[in-house]
């Protein structure tokens, strides 16, 4: 038995993991899930496949139920507590004693609570983890007791960011969502394409999956960007495989490529920074301007897309004056062929331009 405890957007997070198992032929049943993590049994396989996963912070192995299974945990010098379902400081101090009491007999050991929240994995890092174990009591309709097994890298996509030779601070998306969006496709391996790709950001996530890469974009500077980024990749992470990359206009991709594409995954151009919240009725004019641009690209989609392939796209959603998100709906994608399955935001606070990703398959 296992559990999974999500990242900073939990729905998202949910829907990768899911979408991950798929990818991965990984069967599991649902033991019981709530907003920030699932407890499941499962094929071992997961606990070498993790590190695939970009919104989940922790793959935690489950020993028992209730307090008493505090006997199986297997004994360490060095250990924190993680608690999930509960917020109480007393409640830790209290399973904390509770282990040091049960490996007394084999020897002292000590036990640290992290400086902010319940042992974030790159607190776990630096502490020494996987030889500073993490305990963990997840609190549902029953407790349960485990060991974090595996832990999501943040000093790895923090490299995978800021340490590439080339860099575009704003209008990069994310390496974190980069993997989300892969998982999301569901689909396992074939020729994966980003044809916004700028620097390279989804196509290197594409590399570090052993994907068949193609990026695409119409800006040469960007594609030159991307070609020094992968070259770096090649060479920090030890990636074999290479990317084929092509100055191109997204909207005349059958020029530029002679295969066709299992999947394109890509965050396309979102508009112009804005400068406030704008209201409903701005919000609804940026968008269709946009949709302009949009549906010649995905008519264009129609060119390079195998039959059933996915396409996980990001359109931009609006942060309104008002607190609101607007979302428009697209009814023209189902008459180009596109199947809209699922859509999910992912934004911070701030932002006034929220992220709509959609995963949609291409029927015609």
């Amino acid at each position: 038995m296992y559990a999974i405890i999500y990242g900073k957007n939990p729905r998202l997070s949910e829907a990768e993991f899911l979408a991950f198992t798929k990818r991965f032929g990984l069967k599991i049943k649902i033991i019981e899930s709530s907003k920030h993590w699932m407890v499941f049994d499962g094929d071992k396989s997961v606990e070498r496949l993790f590190h695939k996963l970009g919104g989940s912070l922790k793959l935690v192995k489950i020993v028992g139920e209730e307090e008493e299974a505090i006997r199986g945990l297997e004994y360490t010098k060095h250990f924190t507590v993680s608690i999930y379902g509960k917020d109480d400081w007393k409640l830790w101090r209290k399973l904390g004693s509770g282990i040091k009491k049960h490996f007394k007999s084999q020897g002292s050991s000590k036990f640290f609570k992290p400086a902010k929240v319940y042992a974030m994995p790159s607190e776990l890092v630096l502490k020494g983890f996987p030889e500073v174990k993490d305990f963990v009591f997840i609190f549902g309709r029953n407790l349960y007791v485990g060991e974090t097994i595996a832990v999501a890298d943040p000093f790895e996509l923090k490299k995978l960011d800021v340490e590439r030779p080339v860099q575009r601070a704003i209008l990069s998306i994310p390496p974190r969502l980069a993997r989300i969006m892969v998982n999301l496709t569901e689909i396992r391996q074939g020729n994966f394409l980003d044809p916004f790709c700028g620097i390279g950001t989804i196509v290197q996530e594409f590399l570090l999956q052993g994907l068949n890469a193609y990026g695409s974009d119409s800006n040469p500077k960007a594609i030159n960007g991307a070609k020094e980024n992968l070259k770096w990749l090649k060479k920090e992470f030890r990636v074999r495989k290479s990317a084929h990359l092509e100055v191109c206009d997204a909207r005349k991709l059958k020029r530029c490529f002679r295969v066709k594409f299992d999947a394109i995954v890509t965050e396309p151009y979102m508009g112009k920074p804005l400068k406030y919240h704008p209201t409903k009725g701005e919000a609804i004019k940026l968008a269709n301007e946009l949709d302009r641009f949009y549906y010649t690209v995905f008519d264009r989609f129609r060119d390079v897309l195998k039959r059933h392939g996915r396409v996980v796209f990001v359109f931009p959603a609006y942060k309104l004056n008002d607190g609101r998100i607007y979302r428009k709906e697209r009814k023209w994608l189902e008459k180009l062929g596109f199947e809209v399955m699922a859509r999910y935001t992912d934004f911070e606070e701030r932002h006034r331009v929220v992220r709509d990703i959609h995963v949609l398959r291409y029927n015609k």
